[in-house]
């Protein structure tokens, strides 16, 4: 019962985002009471908070596959391509809402944050530079924090209204952007391959 609940609850937060979605809804989306709900979990934030350490260990076990691609900017991409499956149906004002009333979950998104994915762009800054297809004059650390922040920025509904743009094509916009900053000559003639050949998305 509390898997199908966490289970229940990650696809009502994803499609409504998770300040609109309440016990009842949960309840009425299993076809149970809330008390029985209540005899797993003290409220919704108990809830979310297992939904969001599941979430985060799917998402570092994929990110652990990405050391099987052998090529840095493969990496880069395929790393925003996994985000964009993961969250082709994530409403927007989920990050938001989580950020702004949720501290404790937040505050297990920033943990994986700053544990995970930053060393892991760290960690593909220093392989592109070691093996020439980025730039030896870059500043990883400087560099690593803004690709983060790009990340961040795109979530943000005050500035990307979800009505005007979506998530993905900005993220999208942004892995490209990055990319195309910090690329040396060999990175170029390798990245216009993949282009040429449509294998990524532009």
């Amino acid at each position: 019962m509390k898997e199908r609940i966490v289970k229940s609850a990650l696809n009502l937060f994803w499609r409504y985002g998770i300040r609109s979605v309440t016990m009842d809804d949960i309840a009425k989306d299993l076809g149970i009471s809330k008390r029985t709900i209540y005899q797993h979990y003290s409220d919704k934030e108990a809830i979310l908070k297992v939904v969001i350490q599941e979430e985060l260990s799917t998402q570092q076990c994929e990110m652990a596959q990405l050391d099987e691609i052998g090529n840095p900017i493969d990496q880069m991409i395929e790393a925003t391509d996994q985000m964009r499956v993961a969250m082709a149906n994530m409403n927007p004002a989920l990050i938001y809402d989580l950020k702004k009333y949720y501290p404790e979950s937040w505050g297990l998104f920033q943990s994986h944050k700053d544990e995970f994915i930053i060393k892991g762009i760290r960690d593909n800054m220093h392989q592109g530079i070691a093996e020439g297809y980025y730039r030896a004059d870059l500043d990883v650390d400087v560099l690593s924090l803004l690709r983060i922040q790009e990340f961040e920025i795109a979530f943000d509904p005050t500035v990307f209204p979800p009505d005007k743009f979506h998530m993905m094509r900005v993220q999208m916009q942004f892995v490209h952007h990055f990319l195309r900053g910090i690329m040396t000559e060999k990175g170029f003639a390798y990245y216009n391959t993949l282009k040429d050949k449509s294998v990524i998305e532009f």
